[in-house]
């Protein structure tokens, strides 16, 4: 696969899942309709390509870090990104488990800057809905994904602690490798995603 594909390949005509009408249909069924269970600790974590997104590499290994970290069934995992925004337990929903997608092997700029002004609003919107059903939010993530989120969580005030921290991230940083950021399931960055969910710990005992 040459670069560029990724972001071109497995949506049938080729267009980005944030784009097409059946993931904004979703969408709307969870900012609208579904109830979102109450929880002490909202965790977000990206979407994976492979699906569906708790059998991924990385999920499992987020997963492994949020157990170690928080009492059982005392957090919510939520996935964000080109998806939109979807509580795990609905990630086999259509059209969920049916993408393949990977914003970041994109080159296209403006694919980059339509996903911010969709995206955002999209996690406002769920930030807002579930404003009383979280006490703490933790969401774990790198490039668009953190800027879609940070804007969010600006737009609505609704706080939410953002993993890794940006001096971690500055360390790690690599202007000539292809993800200049590198990857979450780094060791360094999964020490910060484990502290911030630490951090918010205390207020569920």
């Amino acid at each position: 696969m040459k670069d560029g594909d990724e972001c071109r390949a497995g949506d049938g005509d080729g267009t980005p899942p944030f784009f097409r009408p059946e993931f904004e249909e979703a969408f709307q069924f969870i900012v609208g309709a579904y109830a979102v269970r109450p929880s002490e600790l909202a965790v977000f974590l990206p979407c994976s390509v492979q699906k569906p997104y708790s059998t991924s590499p990385s999920h499992r290994k987020f997963d492994e870090v949020i157990a170690a970290a928080v009492p059982a069934g005392r957090a919510h995992v939520v996935v964000f990104g080109t998806c939109g925004v979807v509580p795990r337990e609905l990630e086999r929903m259509y059209p969920y488990a049916t993408y393949r997608y990977n914003l970041g092997r994109c080159p296209d700029p403006i694919v980059h800057r339509s996903f911010l002004r969709i995206e955002t609003p999209r996690i406002a919107a769920y930030l807002e809905k579930t404003e009383d059903l979280y006490r703490r939010r933790v969401a774990y993530c790198l490039g668009d994904f953190r800027a879609a989120m940070t804007a969010a969580a600006e737009r609505t005030g609704i706080p939410v602690t953002i993993a890794p921290a940006e001096e971690t991230i500055a360390a790690c940083r690599d202007p000539a490798a292809r993800f200049p950021d590198g990857s979450l399931n780094s060791r360094a960055y999964l020490l910060d995603f484990e502290r911030a969910l630490l951090d918010a710990a205390p207020a569920m005992i």
